[in-house]
């Protein structure tokens, strides 16, 4: 026998999945509020997500697949470029927050922080999927060396298949008063739980574990690391987060970030017109700001930067 009720805008299922929480490992029950091939398990146990089934290979495959980040850019109007220098703002912060020595960035994506630690005079390489360029390697943290004076894992520890274990390996490859930098989307956020199953950062089926803050702050003194900042602001996408979800509530839940990306980079168009989902973006802009802002306020922001250090 199972019994519904409602978790944070999702119906819950509590008959066993068959399947475990990849962060803590325990008994996960099913969650399915709509009828589609993967969906978010909440873990009784930890609170944390997990999408389940697990993607198969070639699932993962076709969700990675050209149209996601294609040579030619993700965003048109500069978008890209704004995203570059972005990415070189939060490089500079890294570069003042670590000790003297080599960066790995684990998913260094387009490479755009790897470019702007290497203008900084810093020694630092990539991990990714593929390795398309000299100063990135593909694999996993398992097939790195230690030693590094800091790890940059942004947006990506959600990507990997065994979350937790990464944490670990990343924690025993920094060097004594090495830095880790961890960002990710908030499963405990305001947004995650206004939007549910339609919540940006679920981001399905590439998102394969769902975290809260609270479980990354348990499991980082467990590999011997010692918090020293969490940041409601630093992991970004906060104020993006709460238009996407606005925006999606409106009749025919138009997708605001398929309609911002090129052509060539979109997964699926936009059935309800991209001018019309964009003229909505604008008008719920403000709408979006001042939840973000809230949510902020209340430390419950839809992504949380968390950083530790290696005791020397």
């Amino acid at each position: 026998m199972s019994v519904r009720r409602e978790v944070a805008g999702a119906v819950v299922d509590s008959s066993h999945s068959g399947e475990r929480c990849l962060w803590c490992g325990a008994p996960l029950v099913s969650a399915d509020q709509v009828p589609r091939r993967h969906r978010v398990a909440r873990c009784p146990s930890c609170g944390a997500g997990t999408t389940v089934p697990s993607p198969t290979a070639d699932e993962l495959d076709a969700a990675y697949a050209k149209w996601y980040r294609p040579a030619c850019g993700r965003f048109p109007a500069g978008g890209d470029r704004l995203l570059r220098s972005l990415r070189g703002r939060i490089a500079r912060w890294v570069d003042a927050m670590s000790p003297p020595g080599p960066i790995l960035d684990v998913g260094s994506g387009d490479g755009a922080m790897l470019d702007a630690l290497h203008r900084r005079g810093r020694s630092a390489a990539g991990l990714e999927r593929e390795s398309n360029r000299p100063d990135v390697r593909s694999g996993s943290l398992a097939d790195c060396e230690g030693g590094w004076a800091a790890i940059v894992m942004w947006h990506s520890l959600e990507h990997l298949p065994a979350p937790r274990q990464a944490l670990a390996e990343a924690a025993q490859r920094l060097a004594p008063g090495g830095t880790l930098f961890v960002a990710v989307p908030n499963f405990s956020s305001l947004q995650a739980r206004a939007f549910g199953n339609r919540w940006l950062h679920l981001d399905l089926p590439r998102h394969l574990s769902h975290l809260t803050v609270a479980g990354l702050l348990t499991a980082l003194p467990a590999e011997g690391l010692v918090p020293i900042e969490v940041s409601y602001l630093r992991g970004g996408q906060v104020a993006f987060g709460w238009l996407h979800g606005l925006v999606g509530l409106l009749p025919g839940h138009p997708d605001l970030y398929q309609s911002i990306r090129r052509p060539s980079a979109r997964e699926k168009e936009e059935s309800r017109g991209r001018w019309a989902t964009l003229l909505a973006a604008a008008l719920l802009s403000p709408v979006a700001l001042l939840a973000a802002g809230l949510e902020v306020a209340w430390r419950r922001g839809g992504t949380v930067c968390v950083v530790a250090r290696r005791p020397q």
